[in-house]
């Protein structure tokens, strides 16, 4: 029986029957190339984008975008203003950080003034009794001495507060800044001997080199150029430290002396036991004392305490027991154990009193006779 649709005599030869067969030869020139298929991909929103912005659930992918949308996406309700807010908070921080630095640090405009030159006196004392020697622990047990500090450890900072322009940080630089240029200068073994300079230069402002300089390679007693200004130097020639502990005893102080400056004034007496250079090491009884009292002005504005230096602006010293015959410019001929007096300055002077020392009407004094152990001290630190 013939079906509705059929040709009427039936399917022609040399086709296929059916429907089906039809069909897909109708189709059979439709070609669909792997480059469409991918183009044509379908990929769906999320739930957030339908949400927000009512689209369709599809989108497709454009072939020009790499794969990505065909259209801007838009961004997500409520992020922008996440980011204006987080970006405010940052700047209103770092205002506050930039605020609170200025007030707790307070900075004045750079100092331009020139660096003074170095204005010293050195004052000879002379013995006025016979110089007594033995071992070195003998003899600062019997001598005012007795109750200081070994080394660096007699060099102590006092309390430290702000200045009206200086922080207390600022004042603990220049604090430290002289406690290492006394070090140095007083105590480091090289210095002593006259063997180094390098670690005191170090530690001076560059305008004051020229003149520390020539203190060292010309020395002289013109009130600016003796050696024995700038550090302590003993002549090799003449005696030599025979005991490395050296007793220190002493004070500082500080002020503000202008909106840029700040001053220290030490006020130390440094005491060693001395032999002479071309007598025996092993000598136990060979020592004796030399005092050396020291008052040393320094000062340093901001470019000093950022560079770790000082300014050494005065140095009143008075070192004995000396000849004064002998010039100590270019460094400390002690008189030795065993030596009687020599010749004598015009009033007695006391190395370890304490206060300011009395300045001699000459270029010598009288070295006073050494009090019982204990009772003399220059503020010895505790």
């Amino acid at each position: 029986m013939a079906v509705p649709g059929d040709p009427p005599d039936g399917t022609p030869e040399g086709i296929g029957g059916g429907d089906e067969e039809f069909r897909s030869d109708e189709y059979r020139s439709v070609v669909f190339d792997e480059d469409f298929v991918r183009a044509a991909r379908l990929q769906e929103f999320s739930a957030q984008e339908r949400m927000g912005e009512h689209a369709r659930a599809v989108r497709s992918r454009s072939i020009w975008s790499g794969g990505g949308s065909s259209r801007p996406r838009t961004s997500t309700p409520g992020r922008g203003a996440r980011q204006g807010m987080l970006l405010v908070l940052l700047i209103a921080v770092a205002f506050a950080a930039a605020v609170y630095m200025g007030l707790s640090n307070p900075a004045g405009p750079p100092s331009t003034g020139r660096t003074d030159p170095l204005s010293s006196t050195v004052v000879p004392l002379a013995p006025s009794t016979a110089v007594p020697g033995g071992r070195p622990v003998d003899l600062y047990a019997k001598s005012p001495a007795a109750e200081y500090r070994v080394g660096a450890a007699g060099i102590t900072l006092p309390a430290v507060r702000r200045t009206h322009h200086f922080t207390e940080g600022q004042v603990v630089t220049a604090l430290s800044i002289a406690k290492d240029y006394l070090v140095q200068s007083s105590l480091d073994p090289d210095v002593l001997a006259g063997a180094a300079t390098r670690p005191v230069r170090v530690l001076l402002d560059p305008e004051q080199l020229a003149q520390f300089d020539r203190s060292m390679t010309s020395p002289s007693g013109d009130g600016r150029h003796a050696s024995t200004g700038w550090l302590v130097r003993f002549d090799p020639g003449t005696a030599v430290v025979a005991d490395t502990r050296v007793r220190v005893g002493g004070t500082l102080a500080f002020e503000e002396v202008s909106a840029d400056v700040l001053e220290v004034t030490s006020d130390h007496a440094f005491v060693y036991a001395v032999r002479p250079a071309t007598g025996s090491p092993a000598a136990a009884d060979g020592a004796s004392l030399f005092t050396v009292r020291r008052e040393l002005r320094l000062r340093f504005d901001r470019e000093d305490l950022a560079a770790r230096r000082a300014e050494l602006v005065s140095a009143y010293v008075m070192a004995g027991p000396q000849d004064c015959s002998t010039d100590p410019a270019e460094g400390f001929r002690p008189v030795l154990a065993g030596a009687g007096p020599t010749t004598v300055g015009p009033a007695a002077s006391d190395p370890y009193a304490s206060g300011t020392p009395r300045r001699t009407a000459g270029l010598c004094g009288v070295l006073a006779p050494p009090t019982a152990a204990g009772t003399a001290p220059v503020s010895p630190a505790p």
